[in-house]
């Protein structure tokens, strides 16, 4: 029996973070699919059927916001967990995130490799077991 890859929607408006994460994320075993921008990511959440999605907040065309709503509001799309990706500090909007439905959240500047992977597999293990559990919400600053 074929092992099948676990696959991954990073949809990320820099090209070079884009290209950057779907390289790691291929070394580490994945299959990475890319979107451009929110609206290309509403669409290949839908046709692409991920086991997750790595979801930028600020966007051309639909921000991570808007885009995690329709994600959400889809039938074909809104059991895929949502790891939210961000350069902000801005705690509001990732609150927002977490309470539409993000399982996680990832400050751009502030991790590394081994910890964005850490963080796929603990959100997929949840997903996989049914622990969906709420994160905390992160302190305000």
């Amino acid at each position: 029996m074929e092992d099948k890859k676990t696959r991954i929607l990073v949809v990320e408006d820099e090209e070079i973070l884009l290209t950057a994460l779907s390289e790691e994320l291929k070394q580490e075993g994945f299959e990475v699919v890319g979107a451009k921008d929110g609206v290309e990511g509403v669409e290949k959440a839908a046709s692409e059927k991920p086991d997750l999605i790595l979801l930028d907040l600020v966007m051309p065309r639909l921000d991570g916001i808007g885009a995690l709503k329709q994600i959400k509001d889809s039938p074909a799309s809104k059991d895929i967990p949502v790891v939210i990706l961000t350069n902000l500090s801005d705690y509001d909007k990732v609150s927002d995130a977490l309470s539409l439905g993000a399982m996680d959240y990832l400050v751009k500047a502030n991790y590394r490799l081994e910890e964005l992977v850490s963080k796929i597999k603990t959100v997929l293990e949840r997903k996989q077991f049914g622990t969906l559990a709420t994160p905390t919400v992160p302190p305000q600053a």
